[in-house]
């Protein structure tokens, strides 16, 4: 609250002028991010209010927004709510998660022809305060999915660039990889690996959901088997137990396109047992495409296979 106090000003009048905006709280997808880790050490974050209205008409500064950057990909919900907030799923998308605070109105706001000097001002609103759940889920157009040790990350090192651990024991993929693949029609497709999947990994098995989650942005799934590891387990048992656990994670998961695929068929044993294990998928209406990551036979039957199933997926 503010008056012209000048020596040859008579009646000079209000001249309060309003408050500034506080700073909202922005979160911001870029590329150029990777992880959340720095999140995990800075775990709060505060905007400035803005500045007071002064004398003279002078309106407060509005304070600068708090701009978060996460990776593309990022899922924004309200911790307490569950509600979500956005999906940034593309570079440049943002969110406000917690807007700044009104400014107050200074006196001169409030004068009238009938109240010329008024003697008071209106405070200001205190901004919003949240707290948000931050989740990032791969963007890929292929998933990788199967057992631990079916072959999937010799795979991916088949297709692309991308250079996973491979070793001969469960769980060598400790978190997911990404790989850019050419198709021969010169489209480029990204594929991801996830960690292998056990029973009840919906509940936390094994890699367990920590990477179950990642296979919801995939358009396409590989579903990769293996005849190799126990001798006398048929293939199908595997494949309908994957598929269990990823209608228990989420029902929208048995939905997707899946492309089913026996690996190491350059070993005796699997070329042995593949002709009878390829009737029972065939008995059910499912194709099944043979191949070896290691030696690459039959990985151009797949890639086709793959690039023809996007392209379904992506018209519908």
């Amino acid at each position: 609250m503010s008056f012209r106090r000048e020596k040859y000003v008579p009646r000079g009048g209000p001249d309060g002028g309003d408050g500034g905006k506080g700073g909202d709280i922005v979160i911001r997808a870029s590329q150029f991010c990777s992880t959340l880790l720095d999140l995990k050490y800075r775990q709060h974050y505060i905007a400035k209010h803005g500045g007071h209205g002064e004398g003279n008409n002078r309106k407060g500064k509005n304070a600068e927004d708090v701009v978060i950057i996460v990776p593309v990909g990022t899922v924004v919900t309200d911790a307490e709510t569950r509600e979500l907030l956005a999906d940034l799923d593309t570079h440049g998308v943002e969110v406000i998660v917690a807007r700044g605070g009104r400014g107050g109105r200074g006196n001169a706001y409030f004068a009238t022809a009938t109240n010329r000097a008024p003697r008071f001002a209106q405070e200001g609103e205190p901004g919003e305060e949240r707290r948000v759940y931050l989740e990032l889920k791969l963007l890929a157009h292929v998933g990788l999915i199967g057992r631990p040790n079916v072959g999937k990350s010799t795979f991916l090192t088949r297709i692309s660039a991308a250079r996973p651990k491979v070793a001969d024991y469960p769980f060598t993929t400790l978190e997911p990889h990404l790989g850019v693949v050419e198709l021969k029609d010169g489209k480029s497709v990204v594929v991801a690996d996830i960690p292998g999947l056990i029973e009840n990994a919906h509940l936390g098995a094994g890699m367990g959901t920590g990477f179950l989650r990642h296979i919801e942005r995939t358009h396409v799934l590989f579903h990769i088997l293996d005849l190799s590891q126990e001798e006398g387990k048929r293939a199908w048992d595997d494949f309908e137990m994957i598929n269990r656990e990823l209608v228990k994670f989420n029902p929208a998961l048995g939905l997707k396109p899946q492309i089913v695929a026996i690996n190491k068929i350059d070993l005796p044993v699997v070329r042995k047992r593949m002709p009878g294990e390829i009737n029972v998928f065939k008995k059910r209406g499912i194709k099944v495409y043979p191949f070896s990551a290691m030696t690459g036979e039959g990985v151009a039957e797949v890639m086709a296979a793959i690039s023809s199933a996007l392209d379904r997926r992506l018209v519908n």
